[in-house]
């Protein structure tokens, strides 16, 4: 008999969670994993695109080539290539015959706004980090911390139970009050259930969130109706006629009064806007569907931790609207499920308590551990 007490004594010993060895603060994930491809995306790449526009500019020199007269000199020609890039005008004529002109200057300034889209995309990210990961933060780290203490605390409760069961002379009696407590929920552990009880009504998290999701496609459709604004008007004359008949020049007969002249970046430009917009019309439903997440409940996770004892947030349908704080800190918490050790323990007990052929005897992580300290023999069915 004396074995077999070791041996359970060793049982219970191993089913409590160790303590994290090191601080749990530094490994919490305070964006969801579609999130931080966003935000890579996104940003990343006009960043990508523009540092390639600004390389190939410096190494090609400047990004226009004008057909100057035969008789002009060579650093005329390049007063010429200077002059039509800095105004970047087109001079034409309408079906009567009057002189119009179109600016081009959206075309030197695109590097230059995607800058901007990318310091706009940004912009949602940082509204997340400063006025919605320091709460997040907090709660993580209190409710994976009370997780795995309310684990570990039922393991305890077991480890007594035991003991307290051997030196009991009337082991009915010892199984009646078990049963009492049950039923007056003795075993309860309050203060995590109703601290995401009290979650359910904020909605400080899920106002923040859902703002950053809004922002993020509002800047999306911003950028792609302005690139279209660009291929309707710009992108498809890569060629223009340009006037250096002003200033000191204007009354030189020898100067023609239109220069026609090619833009050498045209196509790398239309490439990148093409390539822009291309990946963030895809992104869109990525957007949208990141933001639908909260209309649901991660039913899963909490369906776990019911094994532990008085935790029924979903028996007592205590989950109501999803859209509140305490879907969000689900989310996070499904994608800081590493640092949640007794999550796995959990999932196996439940997963066993699936297959047993009893599944009465099992209702909580306690009658589970009871069964394998070898009680099952004096305890009474459900």
């Amino acid at each position: 008999m004396s074995l077999s007490h070791t041996a359970a004594e060793y049982m219970l010993s191993d089913a409590l969670l160790p303590d994290p060895g090191g601080s749990r603060a530094k490994g919490l994930r305070l964006e969801l994993p579609s999130d931080r491809l966003l935000k890579f995306v996104t940003v990343g790449l006009p960043l990508c695109l523009v540092s390639l526009a600004f390389a190939r500019e410096f190494s090609a020199g400047l990004q226009i080539s004008c057909f100057s007269p035969t008789n002009f000199t060579g650093k005329q020609s390049a007063y010429v290539d200077t002059a039509c890039w800095d105004s970047l005008v087109h001079h034409g004529f309408d079906a009567e015959g009057h002189a119009v002109t179109k600016s081009l200057w959206a075309l030197k300034v695109f590097p230059y706004s995607l800058l901007v889209v990318a310091v706009l995309m940004y912009m949602p990210y940082l509204l997340w980090r400063y006025a919605a990961a320091p709460a997040l933060h907090s709660d993580l780290l209190f409710i994976i911390d009370e997780l795995d203490k309310s684990y570990n605390r039922s393991v305890r409760l077991v480890q007594h139970m035991r003991k307290v069961q051997q030196a009991s002379a009337e082991p009915e009696r010892f199984w009646e009050e078990y049963e009492r407590a049950r039923r007056e929920r003795y075993f309860e552990f309050p203060l995590l259930e109703r601290y995401l009880t009290c979650k359910q009504h904020a909605h400080s998290l899920v106002v923040i969130y859902i703002l950053r999701s809004l922002l993020l496609l509002l800047f999306m459709a911003a950028t792609c109706l302005y690139l279209v604004f660009l291929h309707l008007n710009i992108f498809f004359q890569d060629e223009f006629s340009c006037s250096i008949k002003t200033g000191l020049l204007q009354a030189e007969p020898h100067i023609p009064l239109l220069i026609p002249c090619k833009l050498v970046v045209f196509s790398v430009f239309q490439l990148i806007s093409l390539s822009v917009g291309g990946v963030y019309v895809l992104l869109i439903p990525v957007v949208i569907y990141n933001a639908l997440q909260l209309c649901q409940w991660d039913k899963g996770l909490l369906s776990v931790y019911e094994m532990l004892p008085a935790f029924d947030l979903l028996s007592r349908k205590m989950l109501t609207c999803p859209v509140n704080d305490l879907n969000v800190i689900l989310l996070f918490l499904r994608a800081n499920i590493s640092e949640l050790t007794s999550f796995g323990r959990l999932n196996a007990v439940s997963a066993l308590r699936e297959a047993a052929a009893n599944k009465q005897d099992i209702d909580t992580v306690v009658d589970f551990m009871t069964l394998l300290a070898g009680l099952e023999t004096t305890k009474p069915k459900h």
